[in-house]
């Protein structure tokens, strides 16, 4: 580090941080990441083939693996040890964190939806939340390019919450399994429609990653890189051309800047030795998180920056987003005791249902704004500690039931957009620190009645769905305020530091470039101006692919 001569600091090494490193050094420029989380190699230390049946409690989930014993997360989650964040009263907020490089992208479901004209003009629609400050027509051709370079399957397919990518771009999605298909045959007779899941994830070789072979969960992680991850693809992409040096379990803890308002440098504190350090930089581009980042900024406070750094709007933190979640499930009974064979896929589900109702809410037929989606959960999984079926008795009588149920139950998962509202933002919480010494995360959290009627009307039609498959419930639905997440749960928390067209209510330019500092730039799930119902991935990627190609034009006139 002391020797390596470079131009730029990017904080975080998951999807922004990674893209943005990437096309910096691909640009012929010389870039220092800092990520604090410690290293993790996915070729040695992914349990891709170890099953279930190998772990404790049939690997379910526990506080330390929230999402199943092989889960490729490392030392995070919904909790760090000695990193605590806090919840103002009332409110319900669960931040996800991964200590480890690559962050979230090891872990992510790499459904890869392209956001929509509808998306990014929403407020021009409906009168809520900010628009974007640019429109799809200019962020398509970088969706083109983000696609081809990390490995997208799919279709195109003409419907208008699905834009088509450039021809040749997706490669071919895997064929979609019976219960997805029965849930398509159902949805077709209310007039709904399902198309193939975009997924980020290689159904053809590319490069030096192999295709999948559908075996093994992705959420162990993938060692082959056929599940997209940062550890596999750009990290070692750009490290290859010689300009890119990583230092891990470098917590940043403040940004400094001069007399004139710009970054200076950074201070982290190396987890390693607990000792403080600051190096210098040119330019520093936060991709920590959304929430990580935006604590990073509060914490920065001088006397150019009372309120912390880059928060001359006051918006660093406010209009925190998360999508919306909730579940309904059924057994289908044309799905009970068929054969049992292989479909396991690439462990997500092949078919889903994208969002239908934007005509119908341009006519006012509906009583809420925005939309959502529905992932299909259903098949042949690998068994865990649960097991389907009204079970009764025991010894073969009881095997008979568990396996004529298998496989037979199809579950709806929702996911739905969120609108910013003033109750749900984060601040510091200056009375708790975190294990070394930096203030923690504050959250204030609700969910507003456009989300509650999303979820119930959600519920609904997942409902009828099922019972169009011939599935039967006997109690009413559930409130929509019990079905509902909780905020955080649903692991896209967006908005943080918001981009706009003016510094007046935004953190950053369209570039991610902060209004009060034009050396300072912010490359995450942060500057999302709305939150549409897709996993935010892509999204983050194809901005820091664009951004940071903008950021190269500027360094090499010496503009920056």
């Amino acid at each position: 580090m002391e020797n390596f001569d470079y131009e730029v600091i990017v904080v975080g090494s998951g999807a922004g941080g990674a893209m943005a490193a990437y096309t910096l050094t691909k640009a012929g420029h010389r870039v220092l990441m800092l990520e604090a989380g410690r290293n993790y190699d996915p070729k040695t230390e992914t349990p891709m083939f170890r099953r279930n049946g190998d772990a404790p409690l049939m690997g379910a989930g526990n506080a330390d693996k929230n999402f199943g014993f092989y889960d490729a997360t490392v030392d995070g989650g919904w909790t760090v040890p000695n990193e605590p964040y806090t919840r103002a009263k009332g409110s319900d907020f669960y931040w996800w964190r991964a200590r480890m490089l690559g962050g979230r992208t090891n872990h992510w479901g790499r459904f890869s939806l392209r956001f929509s004209e509808h998306d990014f003009k929403g407020k021009s629609r409906d009168g809520l939340g900010a628009d974007w400050p640019f429109e799809y027509s200019d962020l398509a051709p970088w969706y083109d390019r983000t696609e081809e370079l990390v490995g997208v399957c799919g279709t195109n397919t003409g419907l208008d919450d699905m834009p088509d990518s450039s021809e040749g771009i997706l490669q071919p999605p895997p064929k979609a399994r019976v219960p997805e298909l029965l849930v398509a045959a159902a949805a077709k007779k209310l007039g709904i429609p399902t198309a193939p899941m975009h997924r980020a994830v290689l159904t053809r070789p590319k490069d030096d990653r192999a295709a999948c072979f559908y075996a093994t969960p992705c959420g162990h992680g993938c060692s082959i890189g056929a599940a997209f991850q940062t550890t596999t693809s750009l990290i070692p992409m750009a490290k290859a051309t010689g300009r890119l040096q990583v230092v891990t379990d470098a917590m940043v803890r403040e940004l400094s800047v001069d007399d004139k308002g710009r970054v200076t440098a950074v201070t982290f504190v190396d987890k390693k030795t607990k000792s403080s350090r600051t190096l210098e930089a040119r330019v520093i581009i936060l991709a920590a998180s959304a929430c990580e980042s935006a604590r990073i900024l509060l914490n920065s406070k001088s006397r150019r920056y009372p309120q912390g750094l880059a928060n001359s709007s006051g918006q660093v933190g406010r209009n925190l987003m998360d999508s919306t979640g909730a579940n309904l499930g059924a057994m289908i009974p044309g799905l009970q005791g068929r054969p049992i064979y292989n479909e396991d896929g690439h462990t997500a589900n092949h078919l889903f249902i994208p969002w239908w109702g934007h005509k119908q809410q341009a006519k006012g037929a509906l009583d809420f704004p925005r939309g959502y989606h529905f992932e299909i959960g259903s098949g042949f999984g690998e068994p865990g500690a649960g097991v389907s079926g009204d079970l009764d008795g025991y010894g073969k009588p009881l095997k008979d039931i568990a396996k004529r149920a298998y496989g037979s139950y199809v579950g709806l998962s929702l996911r739905g957009e969120m609108l910013p509202n003033p109750q749900s933002y984060m601040e510091i919480d200056d009375k708790v620190r975190d294990q070394w010494g930096i203030p923690v995360a504050r959250f204030h959290w609700k969910w507003s009645e456009h989300e509650l009627k999303q979820v119930h009307h959600g519920l609904k039609t997942a409902r009828a769905i099922l019972e169009t498959m011939g599935a039967r419930f006997s109690g009413p639905l559930p409130r929509a305020e019990d079905a509902i997440s909780k905020g955080g749960e649903i692991i896209h928390e967006v908005g943080t530091t918001r981009m706009g067209d003016s510094p007046r209510d935004s953190v950053t330019n369209q570039w991610g470039q902060t209004w009060d500092c034009d050396n300072l730039f912010v490359m995450d799930g942060g500057v999302f101006a709305s939150n549409p119902h897709k996993n935010c991935t892509l999204t983050i990627m194809t901005l820091a692919m664009r951004n940071a190609s903008w950021l190269a034009g500027q360094l090499k006139p010496g503009v920056l």
